[in-house]
């Protein structure tokens, strides 16, 4: 597919005025994306698990203007406060996908959303919080057109959130979605996520994820910055490389359930991530100590219980405690009594593989 398929047919009907509500989730990648290219093509491919606790909610209200203004309108709250600050983005946003949902223009909206987790804090709330938004949109654009598929309608909210924040069209469907083209995945696009398409042993059907909150401040790097400074990184090439090899790998992992070798490279992942962070120029971490302390504090409890626990990172402090569910009455007590006490003010976010977004 291409952009133009995402352009739509002349409209049979534009609704006077409306609302539309979506709960869409973060995601967590198993294998990191970081760099990209123009117009949010990303450098390489990437896969997450879809999360279920961790969601923005989103509604938009929508009413036909008088006359087609060349400015976007619209009135933005957050959690119930009015946020300027977020405006730019938004307005951002809506200039990137206006050739896609023309009729962006004939309309004033007032978008209400809220986090069920705390902003900015390396969870990814931009994808979640771009993913709803896109299918709020989208939504209006079903009841214009009536005649879009399931299919259509997933890979264009998926396109469309992308041009928002990279990482948001990992958000439209779960439990497992790719993203970036790559020849090891088949139906693999730069344009827009795909539910992954094959085999997955049970045993990752129904994966933990505790969310230790280390630092739930704004990170002083944003992923935005970060992804740009993949430009010239003297490893950007074989960090590229890697993530291909990668996701290779995991396809025999996830058929036949090889935790062992999950573990290896989901890790392995995590720590390269923050290794391009810290190796770029200029160079800055986003790991705290007691991010330190968690990791270390997994490896001694693994070797130990001989579970199969592991952790992965995004870009920020926070640490991701991944296990199944047949180890988690052994897990999380350890969680709580050890790993808990790293947190900030003692807070994390118990959460587990999802399936997607949902419409409110």
């Amino acid at each position: 597919m291409s952009e133009k398929d995402f352009i739509p047919a002349p409209y049979i009907l534009l609704k006077e005025e409306g609302e539309v509500s979506y709960s869409s989730p973060s995601n967590i990648a198993l294998v990191k994306y970081w760099g990209k290219k123009e117009n949010q093509i990303p450098a390489n491919p990437s896969i997450s698990f879809t999360l279920a606790a961790c969601v923005t909610k989103t509604s938009v209200h929508y009413k036909k203007k008088n006359n087609k203004a060349d400015a976007f309108s619209f009135d933005l709250f957050f959690e119930g406060e009015v946020k300027e600050e977020f405006k730019p983005k938004i307005n951002t946003f809506l200039k990137r996908i206006e050739i896609y949902l023309p009729f962006l223009k004939e309309y004033h909206f007032v978008i209400k959303t809220s986090n069920s987790f705390p902003h900015s804090s390396g969870i990814a709330s931009s994808a979640s919080g771009m993913s709803a938004l896109a299918l709020c949109f989208m939504e209006m654009e079903r009841t214009f057109l009536k005649t879009l598929s399931e299919e259509h309608f997933n890979r264009k909210v998926s396109f469309l959130a992308r041009l928002g924040s990279g990482s948001a069209c990992r958000s439209i469907e779960g439990p497992l979605v790719e993203w970036g083209e790559t020849s090891s995945m088949e139906g693999s696009s730069n344009l827009f996520g795909i539910k992954y398409p094959y085999n997955v042993h049970e045993v990752f059907s129904n994966f933990h994820d505790t969310i230790l909150l280390v630092d739930k401040g704004e990170k002083q790097v944003s992923s935005t910055v970060g992804h740009e400074l993949m430009h010239g990184h003297p490893f950007a090439t074989q960090r590229f490389d890697q993530a291909h090899s990668n996701l290779e790998k995991l396809k025999s992992i996830l058929s036949e359930g090889d935790l062992d070798s999950f573990i290896n490279i989901v890790e392995s992942e995590a720590l390269t991530l923050h290794a391009m962070m810290m190796t770029s120029n200029p160079y800055f971490i986003l790991m705290k100590p007691n991010t330190l302390s968690i990791i270390n504090e997994i490896w001694k409890f693994r070797e130990a219980s001989k579970t199969h626990v592991c952790f992965t990172l995004d870009a920020g402090a926070n640490v991701h405690v991944l296990y199944p569910e047949n180890e988690k009455d052994i897990v999380f007590p350890f969680i709580k009594d050890k790993l808990v006490s790293y947190c900030q003010n003692g807070q994390y976010i118990c959460d587990r593989i999802g399936l997607g977004a949902k419409k409110l």
